[in-house]
């Protein structure tokens, strides 16, 4: 891939590469191969990952991570929190960057300075988290149309971020770097909170002898919760995805 400007990688399709293929990477593929993008590529290991990726990216190859990094104008990173800051690290010492290149990770924890080493190369970085729990089926790609993706980006290419969140059926509401350790805190707070009431609840009920506790509670967690986000603001643009995701 040769460098190209921001211009010049705005004006047509993407060749994207994804790193990692959990729940995240091959639905934010294709979601950006909905918006015209060509995947050339993605990382997996698992059986299991090998297993998804083909189930939901049929077409693309699985390729090892240099291979992805030499290949695409767009590297999209999907990750585990505790990998990527060694992983963009040790593409870098291998001179695997390359300028012009937009490099873009999905962690809720970090924001844009975990890719310096990647910038020292002359990459673009971004950070785009979007607000929503993902099975890693295709139901998600829907669902991202419900969600707020947030973007934290250097000033001059923040409209690059914004952009594929709106490529990828989302909402983009920016988030400083200084801001995204809070902006982490209060998704973990809502994911953690969510699933520890339902299993407490559905425990309850079922060593009473309920069966199916979860279709019990749920109308009820539903309602509570659409009530909650009503007084809170919008619950309609707020990302929550539904109590299916945890019973």
């Amino acid at each position: 891939m040769k460098g190209l400007s921001v211009n010049q990688q705005r004006d047509g399709r993407l060749g994207v590469g994804i790193i990692g293929a959990g729940n995240v990477g091959p639905i934010l593929g294709a979601a950006l191969a909905g918006a015209g993008h060509a995947l050339v590529g993605i990382s997996a290991i698992s059986k299991q990952s090998k297993e998804r990726a083909a189930a939901l990216l049929p077409q693309v190859p699985v390729l090892d991570v240099t291979q992805i990094v030499e290949r695409s104008e767009l590297v999209l990173i999907a990750v585990p929190d505790e990998e990527l800051p060694g992983l963009i690290t040790g593409l870098a010492t291998a001179g695997a960057w390359q300028p012009g290149q937009i490099v873009l990770h999905t962690s809720a924890k970090y924001g844009v300075d975990v890719l310096l080493p990647a910038q020292q190369a002359g990459v673009i970085p971004l950070a785009l988290h979007p607000a929503m729990a993902f099975t890693g089926t295709s139901m998600d790609i829907s669902r991202l149309s419900e969600s707020y993706i947030a973007v934290t980006a250097p000033t001059p290419v923040l409209p690059i971020g914004q952009a594929l969140a709106v490529e990828m059926g989302g909402e983009p509401i920016v988030i400083a770097e200084n801001q995204r350790t809070a902006y982490a805190e209060a998704i973990a707070t809502a994911t953690q909170f969510s699933l520890a009431i339902v299993e407490q609840a559905t425990g309850i009920l079922a060593d009473m002898g309920i069966d199916n506790p979860g279709r019990v509670v749920a109308p009820l967690i539903r309602s509570t919760v659409d009530n909650a986000l009503g007084q809170a603001g919008d619950a309609s643009r707020l990302g929550f995805t539904g109590i299916d995701d945890f019973v």
